[in-house]
């Protein structure tokens, strides 16, 4: 931003020693980025102030400790119960269990700083270990809306097509779109952070935010970032609003379908089929179009409570959503403690016959 030196005060601005400055240059918050340009180097380090002004920091500490305990754990049940039980060895849980790996990455590369942060008084991260933080968090937020799209085009093949659903979704397809979501999260992940990483940043370093996002970094830039606001609302575009659509073209074919089947049992078995699903993209596409889709001057502080619905709050509820609605996965999971608790009393009573043997020699 641009102010013009204002006639008749030429005198004062050569006391100040900035008379050859036809215009200061002012930031988003309102710092002289040309003035710290000169005194100091580029900024080496961010302070994370989102959720550090709250008074409460310890019991921030401990709900936000106890929700990361949760979710992975919650996510790990799922992967494991995919993986020991033959029965959901098909696309619609292999879909499922990456998922659940997904949330358990994504939520692994904000939640560790953030509690870290509750328990200091500088609440810092370095420039390298922000842009890491960035990089990953839009990787696995991309990969997620895509693998969010494959499961919906699943369960279109599944109700719509459901005597060609094992030519459709066979394996290789499964692993075909599991890598494009992977392809298309690093490519989005790699033009933000190459985009806002080389940006000047002479002024403040103290990004109001729990974590390094591209909104909240841009209000620091030195520069206009108008190009940046454009890749921003185009590439976010294209991998949040076109899986989003992708999704609700296969969700429109299923009601359709769903409107065809004439028995009320039929109609409510196959609603049951997709409604797990449905429940987390609401969620998780709600919150993130709030986020991203706004003039960059509507950010501010309440923008912490969106962003923890799509980064913590969603990854809490999925295991709780895809095991609570879903028979198979309940069953599989009852089947997976009673062997638990089956082999550890074995294990257990061997253990106690051979101290015993031991103690009568």
């Amino acid at each position: 931003m641009l102010y013009p030196v204002e006639p008749g005060n030429e005198e004062n601005l050569k006391s100040n020693h900035i008379l050859e400055l036809p215009f200061v240059i002012f930031n988003q918050n309102g710092i002289d980025c040309e003035n710290d340009k000169r005194n100091h180097s580029s900024i080496k380090e961010f302070i994370l102030t989102g959720l550090g002004e709250d008074p409460h920091q310890i019991y921030l500490f401990l709900l936000f400790f106890y929700i990361y305990i949760i979710t992975v754990s919650g996510n790990l049940c799922i992967i494991l119960v995919y993986n020991m039980s033959l029965n959901l060895h098909n696309p619609m849980y292999f879909n499922l269990a990456n998922f659940s790996f997904i949330e358990i990455c994504y939520v692994s590369v904000i939640v560790p700083k953030m509690l870290s942060n509750f328990l200091v008084e500088h609440k810092s991260i370095s420039f390298y270990g922000c842009s890491a933080q960035m990089y990953f968090a839009f990787l696995f937020g991309g990969v997620e809306c895509y693998v969010l799209a494959s499961m919906a085009y699943d369960r279109y093949i599944a109700i719509c097509h459901p005597l060609l659903y094992n030519a459709f979704m066979n394996r290789s397809l499964c692993i075909w779109l599991l890598a494009g979501s992977w392809f298309i999260g690093a490519a989005n992940a790699l033009v933000h952070n190459v985009l806002t990483f080389t940006l000047p940043f002479y002024g403040t370093n103290r990004i109001n935010h729990f974590f390094c996002d591209v909104p909240a970094l841009l209000k620091l830039a030195c520069i206009d970032t108008w190009i940046n606001e454009v890749v921003l609302f185009a590439v976010s575009g294209c991998v949040i609003i076109g899986s989003f659509i992708l999704i609700m073209l296969s969700y429109i074919r299923i009601i359709l379908m769903i409107f065809n089947i004439h028995s009320r049992s039929g109609r409510k078995k196959a609603f049951s089929t997709c409604s797990s699903h449905l429940t987390v993209v609401t969620i998780f596409y709600g919150s993130v179009i709030f986020m991203y889709f706004r003039p960059k001057s509507s950010y501010s502080q309440q923008d912490c409570l969106a962003s923890i619905m799509y980064t913590i709050i969603a990854p809490l509820l999925n295991p709780f959503i895809y095991s609570l609605k879903n028979t198979d996965v309940k069953v599989a999971l009852v089947k997976l403690i009673k062997t638990a608790k089956h082999c550890y009393f074995h294990h257990f009573v061997s253990n106690r016959l051979k101290c015993q043997r031991n103690q009568f020699g």
